[in-house]
Order: C-alpha cells, then structure tokens, then sequence
C-alpha cells in the first residue's frame, strides 16, 4: 500500500466509506485534533522513562496511555465513519459507554491518591505532567469541534461524552504524575 495517493491534492479527503470532504471541514478537523491528541500521548509516553516517577508508577502510567491510545484510534475511525452517513453498516470501531466508565473508573482511582484539590493550579511539573496538560487542551479543542459535528449532522453524542471525560482524566493524571514523582503542584494566584 502506497502512502500518498494524490487523491487529496485538490483539497478533499475521503471518510471511510467513500464519501469525500473539504479537508477543512469539521468533522476532519475533528479527527485531526484527535490524531493530535494521540500523537501527544505518544509523546508522555515517551517521556515517561525518565521522568522522575518510580518504575512501577511509570508502567502504570504507560499502561493508561496505551489503553487511551487504543481509545482514540476507535474515536478517529467513529468520527471518520459515521453511522448517520451510512447506507448499510460499517464494521468500525465505536465509542461506547463502557469506554466513558472505563475512563471515571480511573478517575475515581488516580484522584483518590491525591491531595484535594481547593484552588486553581498551573499547568507543569514533570514533562510527563507538562505534555498531559498540553494533551489536556487539545482534548478540549477535539471536543469542541466534535460538539459541532453533533449539532450539524448528530450521532457524536458518545464520543462527546467520552472526550470530555478525557480531558478530566488528562487532568487528574497530570497531577497524578507530579504527585507520585514528589513534584509540588505550582498554586495560581492573581
């Protein structure tokens, strides 16, 4: 399979399925903030080794990336497939509930080893942390192009849910990752 197919060379893709859009669309737009969000998390990934946090805290870190890795592919295909512009059904990948609980579940789990949390903290601390709160953002941004898929076309209502629960859990694993490598989270004052 080659790479470059030259059919997006006039400013149009293809979703899964055949039918084609602007690249700058928002439903491509969507997907690509997603694909970015993944890269970033291959980048914590990365960074995990050598960021401070003791070994089996780093595979338990890593552990999660790769699990939300696996998530986001599934959200990319749902998003590039979707069901309400399907003839017959396609098999893909799509997001469920049981993902959403997946992800409260590890809420629930990582904050609860933490401090309560009484005030605003900025973004940083270890690069793990760091680039969690930078996959954090871009959670966000995904999740704000999505809301506008679902208020255009609808059918983005579970993925909605679970990249908003994303960004949540983002946060709570950046803090997290500083409190288990004994990095003081930085307190934001005006």
């Amino acid at each position: 399979m080659k790479i470059y197919t030259k059919t997006g060379d006039a400013g149009e893709t293809s979703l899964y399925g055949g039918e084609r859009l602007p690249k700058d669309s928002t439903r491509i737009e969507a997907y690509g903030s997603v694909d970015e969000l993944n890269s970033v998390l291959g980048v914590v990934r990365s960074l995990v080794p050598s960021s401070g946090l003791r070994e089996d805290a780093g595979r338990r870190l890593d552990g999660i990336l790769h699990l939300l890795q696996r998530h986001l592919f599934a959200v990319g295909a749902d998003l590039a497939a979707p069901a309400s512009h399907e003839k017959k059904p396609l098999d893909v990948p799509r997001i469920a509930e049981e993902n959403v609980a997946a992800l409260e579940a590890l809420i629930d789990e990582l904050d609860a080893e933490l401090p309560p949390l009484r005030t605003f903290i900025l973004p940083g601390g270890i690069a793990a942390a760091s680039h969690l709160h930078l996959a954090r953002t871009v959670c966000r941004r995904a999740e704000r192009l999505v809301v506008s898929v679902n208020r255009s076309e609808g059918s983005t209502a579970a993925i909605m849910k679970y990249l908003n629960r994303l960004s949540d859990l983002l946060f709570v694993m950046a803090r997290w990752a500083n409190h288990t490598a004994e990095v003081d989270e930085e307190k934001w004052s005006a």
